[in-house]
């Protein structure tokens, strides 16, 4: 009777477990790839689909990481020079004679325990460049745009903005209007054929613009705030997921 019991109890126990498994078991985040879009007066006058393959990757922490130390290493000049003895300009001539003053023995003027003299072991003109295959580069702005828009820190825009007069005022009204004042905003620009919005934005500090082709990860983490136009989508994807091309062979005799 005792070893009955034992398996009743050990089997009410597992399925106890089960169950209990069953109800705490996550459950799937659920990412909306839906982007609102505002006209020129800051309402909100419809939505936009995201392309999955730009906006609901994985979030790579570790590979946005890397790309933003390579990329600000890449800033680096690099011409930081300083002189060693042999470069200094001056005399040769011994300062004094070997013995007989009492002091420690000494040649040049330019030897490096010297003020003005040389610099030992100085900086010198190097080259700090890094490399990233294409590939991670891709996937670290993938996991810099998804990780964007699930921290809501992206906003859609009508292409009837960039029809408005490109001044300063009219543009620093928008960005009040459409509360994106004072936000560290980045616009990404469609084409080339937008430099006169590009233009009306460099006066505004907390602004910032950047062509579609030219998007990377390191700007999209920098902005606090990101505006996308509707034909921004179609450049992004043609540029970084342009269509496959099949090439026909010849056929040969």
């Amino acid at each position: 009777m005792a070893t009955i019991e034992k398996t009743k109890t050990a089997t009410t126990n597992s399925a106890k477990t089960a169950v209990a498994k069953k109800t705490t078991a996550p459950k799937p985040a659920s990412s909306s790839l839906t982007l609102g879009l505002i006209d020129k007066l800051g309402k909100e006058v419809g939505s936009m689909q995201l392309p999955k393959e730009l906006f609901g990757g994985k979030v790579n922490d570790a590979l946005m990481q890397q790309y933003v130390h390579i990329y600000l290493t890449n800033q680096r000049q690099g011409t930081v020079s300083t002189k060693t003895r042999s470069e200094v300009r001056g005399s040769t001539r011994k300062i004094y004679r070997q013995k007989g003053t009492g002091r420690a023995r000494h040649g040049a003027k330019k030897a490096p325990i010297f003020v003005g003299g040389g610099i030992t072991f100085g900086p010198k003109p190097r080259i700090f460049a890094l490399s990233m295959n294409k590939k991670q580069k891709k996937l670290a702005l993938v996991s810099a745009l998804s990780y964007s828009l699930k921290e809501k820190k992206i906003s859609g825009v009508l292409d009837t903005v960039l029809g408005m007069e490109p001044k300063t005022k009219n543009f620093a009204k928008f960005l009040k209007d459409s509360g994106l004042a004072d936000k560290g905003v980045l616009f990404i620009m469609p084409g080339e054929k937008t430099q006169a919005f590009m233009r009306a934005s460099r006066n505004i500090q907390s602004a910032s613009s950047i062509e579609a082709k030219s998007l990377n990860a390191y700007e999209i983490l920098r902005a606090r705030k990101i505006v996308l136009f509707e034909s921004t989508i179609k450049t992004l994807v043609d540029h970084f997921y342009p269509p496959v091309q099949q090439v026909q062979g010849k056929k040969t005799t």
